[in-house]
């Protein structure tokens, strides 16, 4: 499987390295482009600011070309929160997408949205601040228009970035969960 795998607004952590090791260690191959060009944060709100300053259109040209060498094969895009969001506007937009990959975040859907039963798997916390219950109901139903196949995953007590050790919100429950459940949604495309 050729993955395309996007960092957190944090930037391009060592947490997403491991997770792309631990995708190639399952046998997939992964990039994992840096949208922030070098830059890491410590807190969310430094990265958010640091997105703002890119600009949305910015960071979505970054991402397009980080995966246009690989648009002969047929991608699963992936993403942890902000990544997420890239991922799944860059699925979305690609009609050879084979898979769609969501830890943490989702982003708006545009009403022309459309795809051919594009398999999508998401991995959310339970509260999630970022992704509230009302949010994914919305996001679900819209997924489900567009013709894509949702399946989600709550996490109850997990904060809203627990796959990354790196920070206050691991639970290493939730993320070895998380892990088992998206590599087989990973080998089942």
């Amino acid at each position: 499987m050729n993955i395309v795998l996007f960092h957190s607004a944090y930037g391009l952590r060592p947490a997403v390295r491991d997770a792309a090791d631990r995708l190639r260690a399952a046998g997939h191959e992964v990039v994992t482009p840096d949208l922030f060009e070098g830059r890491t944060f410590d807190t969310v709100e430094e990265g958010m600011t640091a997105k703002d300053g890119i600009g949305k259109d910015e960071l979505l040209r970054r991402a397009v070309l980080a995966a246009a060498p690989y648009s002969e094969r047929r991608l699963v895009y992936a993403g942890f929160s902000l990544g997420a969001s890239v991922a799944q506007t860059l699925a979305l937009g690609d009609e050879k997408a084979r898979g769609l990959l969501l830890l943490h975040g989702t982003s708006d859907i545009a009403a022309t949205a459309s795809t051919d039963g594009l398999p999508v798997q998401l991995h959310v916390a339970e509260p999630d601040p970022f992704e509230t219950d009302d949010w994914l109901t919305a996001w679900y139903l819209q997924m489900g228009r567009a013709g894509a196949d949702v399946e989600v995953y709550r996490y109850a007590g997990a904060g809203h970035l627990y796959t990354d050790p790196g920070l206050p919100d691991y639970d290493e429950e939730a993320a070895e969960a998380t892990w088992r459940v998206a590599l087989g949604f990973l080998d089942s495309l």
